[in-house]
């Protein structure tokens, strides 16, 4: 019987990779690094692989020879795979080109991510497994994670049967890092599927002093054109192999595959083809689609290469009409993009003029694609003239390729929970967040997903976590834009974000603030108090920093928010939530004491006792006065464009916004302002022994020492003492700290030499006043 599981998709993936592999050959790059991180801590665990032994891992010093060590490994008789993506897969395609060559099977797991093109890109989309197409590998897509762990296993049987080997690709971040409940398939059960006799055979033609062979000859234009064919029946055996293969995990699982999936209505005229992530939330939006009077269908692409057009014929409804085909990846000067000229190949080869191929890009560099974007390309599709070569969810004024998008559209199944939460890198929100997903998707019947968004500061940034619960499994492959809860972890945050816009009418709203009565009137913006007004939101208050500080936890608020989230929430009742809770603190901070444990066992019980709810007042659904975002001087590139990116509302930027070759001003971090630290440095005059070194150690230079010459004007507040050194006599000295470019680390306060440090961390609403100075 399988077993719950509740993981990332990059774990998922792991497990199967584990079981077929003797050796691993590695080099990490983001996405993938993760698969080989599991793998690698299973190895030192001692976990053994279906061949009775744990894998052999070894870490290379790139991509490319990562490649070159599958290729002599697999050539040695050694079952072997690898993870890569991006730039680390181009790296390695020149030994793609002769592991298939060759015939030797192995499976690359990639999550999908962007090619640095104008500029470098750490998301996702399928521009890097769209460059490997002629590479001879066969290609498998997944879709979620659960999907991503079962085309693993197929991938893995697959190659093993036909001996061409595999790339199998999901979508990094959006399926890599997803964290859902999942039915994990055991060793003993995929033992039972693997064709033991093939994999023998594989052993015996390896290269081998014992009986040797020659292989990777140099061949004149006599021969290699002929020898390169030979390699034919082979992949036309591929797609036929799969769909065993599949059928053999349909046995085992229940769940069913094909080569070409199609779902929804059976006499639709207007079906999308896709393949990816994409194809969760197209399969989940064309449901709620039809369930109020439309015919629409999906078909989603499981193998891609070698491309089965016959398959692929006979999974289309007879009645389909309009194909609206999305490629997420850009193939500049290209007739069309690869999926798009595939779908057109396969109809013109079979004489299908009758139906209209329409073909769109999506989801760049991991862009959302959302039920009001699916939505948008059906509209389009229905069009006495339908718009082609279409994008959607841009706004693309340059060259007009884009669709409009109508009404937000939720597309989620009834009895689904969205909560959205709002934190600041390190303080451990998302630990805590995937610690709520491990308690209700290990410990209840309902289905969990959980996805992070970080932005490109890490420690010190901000991090969203979308967080999903419900009685069926979750398809809503994109972030939360519809949510039940909403959370806000850093009080700086109310004049930064829009976050009250993705709260349903009628949510709960959490911030944790020390504000009441009248300063937090004053303290939230009046476009924040007039939206809470007009959806009628719950508010409730938390001073979380405080709490953190009674119990020593400092700066991590993460449990006490946990804890307000469950009371608040009702995912599951709370007394089961807080016991879960308690044992998850106990299991995480252990190892540190049981003091640590008991504090937060402390602020879990003191959490509920500090929720305070806040009547919202009628004045403000006409709220006009407020806290506003920092004003400050800057240029026109960063108030159009880097402003509105700061503020995560870089999706409403057009095309023309941007420089063509991905060119933009330098010197613009000065202008952000953001003001998130809790406490930051004051500078003790009298305690100064003006050695800088908190000038050094600070990371983001917020700390500048001044020398000031006799004589000089000097603003109001602006303290100094002597500077020391003879070379200085006659002049003054100053620490200045900008309190709003500070992220509060307090390197600065540890560092500091002197018997009575002469920097002190005060709360930040006390040194405001710095500003002026600093200015």
């Amino acid at each position: 019987m399988a077993k719950k599981y509740t993981i990332d998709g990059n774990g998922a993936v792991s497990h199967i990779a584990y079981a077929f592999s003797d050796v691993a050959a590695i080099y990490p790059i983001t996405p993938s690094s993760t698969m080989a991180e599991y793998v690698d801590e299973w190895s030192a665990q001692g976990l053994k692989n279906l061949y009775g032994q744990p894998v052999s891992v070894s870490e290379m010093q790139s991509e490319g020879g990562a490649a070159g060590a599958v290729h002599g490994s697999l050539a040695a008789g050694a079952m072997t795979t690898t993870y890569t993506a991006s730039q680390g897969l181009l790296l390695m395609i020149p030994n793609m080109y002769k592991i298939a060559g060759e015939l030797l099977p192995t499976v690359f797991h990639v999550s999908a991510r962007t090619l640095a093109t104008h500029a470098l890109s750490i998301f996702g989309d399928h521009s890097d497994v769209m460059a490997c197409r002629q590479t001879g590998f066969a290609m498998l897509a997944s879709g979620s994670v659960q999907e991503a762990q079962d085309m693993a296993l197929i991938a893995h049987l697959a190659t093993i049967k036909s001996s061409v080997p595999f790339l199998h690709f999901f979508d990094g971040f959006r399926t890599s890092h997803e964290v859902q409940k999942i039915d994990q398939i055991s060793y003993e059960d995929i033992s039972k599927l693997v064709d033991w006799d093939k994999v023998a055979a594989f052993r015996a033609r390896a290269l081998n002093p014992e009986h040797p062979r020659q292989s990777g000859t140099a061949q004149n234009p006599d021969v290699y054109f002929q020898n390169r064919e030979a390699a034919n029946p082979y992949y036309l055996a591929v797609p036929g192999i799969v769909e065993a293969c599949m059928k053999q995990v349909k046995r085992l699982t229940g769940r069913s595959y094909r080569l070409f999936d199609y779902v929804g209505a059976p006499d639709a005229e207007d079906v999308m083809i896709i393949m990816g992530s994409g194809a969760e939330a197209a399969h989940e939006t064309v449901t709620a689609l039809n369930s109020k009077g439309k015919k629409y269908g999906v078909l989603k692409v499981r193998l891609y290469r070698p491309f089965a057009a016959e398959a692929f014929l006979k999974a289309l409804p007879k009645s389909v009409r309009r194909l609206s085909v999305m490629d997420r990846t850009k193939e500049p000067g290209a007739l069309g993009d690869p999926l798009y000229t595939d779908v057109r190949t396969a109809l013109a080869e079979a004489g299908r003029s009758d139906i209209l191929v329409l073909g769109g890009r999506y989801g760049l560099s991991s862009k959302e694609f959302t039920p009001t974007m699916i939505k948008a390309v059906f509209d389009n599709s229905v069009k006495p003239r339908p718009k082609n070569h279409f994008t959607v969810g841009i706004t693309d004024d340059v060259t007009n390729t884009s669709l409009p998008l109508g009404r937000q559209y939720n597309a989620a199944p009834e009895g689904t929970v969205a909560c959205k939460f709002y934190g600041l890198g390190s303080d451990g929100t998302v630990g805590a967040n995937k610690n709520s997903i491990k308690i209700i998707g290990d410990h209840t019947k309902l289905y969990a997903q959980a996805y992070f968004a970080y932005d490109s500061k890490k420690s010190g940034g901000l991090t969203v976590s979308h967080l999903r619960f419900g009685r069926v499994p979750i398809q809503s492959t994109y972030q939360i834009d519809d949510a039940d809860f909403v959370a806000c972890h850093n009080p700086a945050y109310v004049t930064q974000y829009d976050m009250v816009s993705a709260l349903k009418r009628g949510g709960t709203f959490l911030l944790n603030c020390p504000w009441e009565g009248s300063e937090l009137e004053e303290r939230l913006p009046a476009t924040m108090k007039q939206a809470l007004a007009q959806k009628k939101a719950k508010l409730f208050i938390i001073d979380a920093i405080d709490l953190a500080e009674k119990h020593g936890m400092g700066g991590r608020i993460n449990t006490i928010m946990q804890a307000a989230f469950f009371k608040l929430a009702g995912v599951i009742p709370y007394a089961q939530a807080e016991k879960f809770m308690k044992d998850y603190a106990k299991k995480t901070y252990g190892r540190k004491g049981d003091k640590v444990v008991k504090a937060n066992w402390a602020v879990i019980d003191g959490a509920v006792a500090e929720l305070r709810e806040v009547r919202i007042p009628a004045g403000w659904l006409t709220a006009s006065s407020g806290a506003e975002p920092m004003k400050i001087e800057a240029t026109e590139y960063f108030d159009k464009v880097a402003k509105p990116i700061l503020r995560q509302a870089g999706d409403s930027l057009p095309v023309s916004a941007f420089d063509p070759a991905g060119v933009v001003p330098t010197a613009t971090t000065q202008y952000e302002k953001r003001g998130i630290a809790v406490n930051v440095p004051e500078w003790q005059i009298e305690h100064c022994i003006q050695c800088n070194q908190c000038s050094m150690v600070c990371p983001h230079a917020v700390i500048r020492p001044i020398l000031i010459e006799s004589g000089a004007q000097r603003p109001e507040g602006f303290e100094t003492k002597p500077a020391m050194g003879k070379e200085y006599a006659g002049n003054d000295f100053r620490i200045q700290i900008s309190p709003l470019d500070c992220t509060g680390c307090g390197n600065c306060y540890e560092v500091c030499p002197a018997k009575t440090k002469a920097l002190q961390m005060k709360p930040l609403d006390s040194q405001l006043h710095q500003d002026a100075n600093w200015q």
